[in-house]
């Protein structure tokens, strides 16, 4: 007999699209593990093997959102674009994720709400946090070293790049008139970018 194949990491994805389901119709507060079990059409028993808590969800979401953001920016090759070529790539890939996103966007603000009081997923957040840290600011240090930006502090000018994207994205979310997300990130970005590069 053939072996049966592992249908864990499936399992677990059924019950996570379910959980996001859940989530984005009645917020995070109000979804119940029942209500996660119903989605998906299997039994709390079967759930509870996959996820023993509705924070263990949480940050498993919150983990398959960090991984697809950081999948393709680890697999870039340093010195594959310059340090100004490699940001815009970045904010490229930024404004893609924020737009799959777009459906979650109520929900992340609730896990952002979620960090004030629940160290995991404030634990989770600051993961997340400095794996952008880490991407960021050796590009920015490589900019530097080329010659293509001015003497600054690399984690400074990762930080405000953060805020930009984050930033916009709140403000976004305030008023959909008077902010185009996807315009005033790539403005932004271009205006930090000349502010710290060398002249020609």
């Amino acid at each position: 007999m053939s072996p049966r194949p592992d249908v864990s990491d499936e399992r677990k994805n059924q019950i996570l699209n379910a959980a996001e389901e859940v989530f984005t119709q009645k917020g995070l507060d109000l979804a119940r593990m029942d209500d996660i079990a119903d989605e998906t059409g299997l039994s709390k028993g079967t759930l509870y093997l996959y996820f023993k808590s509705k924070d263990d969800l949480i940050i498993a979401i919150l983990d398959r959102i960090f991984q697809g953001v950081f999948k393709q920016l680890d697999g870039r090759k340093p010195g594959e674009l310059s340090a100004t070529e490699a940001v815009y790539w970045f904010t490229e890939e930024a404004i893609r994720d924020y737009k799959r996103m777009l459906r979650l966007m109520p929900v992340a603000y609730e896990f952002l709400a979620l960090a004030f009081r629940n160290k995991t997923v404030q634990l989770a957040l600051k993961q997340y946090f400095r794996h952008y840290m880490d991407v960021l600011v050796p590009l920015i240090q490589h900019g530097i070293n080329t010659g293509e930006f001015r003497q600054v502090d690399p984690q400074e000018v990762a930080i405000a790049l953060g805020a930009i994207y984050e930033g916009t994205v709140l403000l976004w979310v305030y008023d959909k008139e008077l902010v185009d997300m996807e315009r005033h990130i790539r403005s932004s970005i271009k205006l930090l970018l000349e502010g710290i590069r060398v002249p020609a």
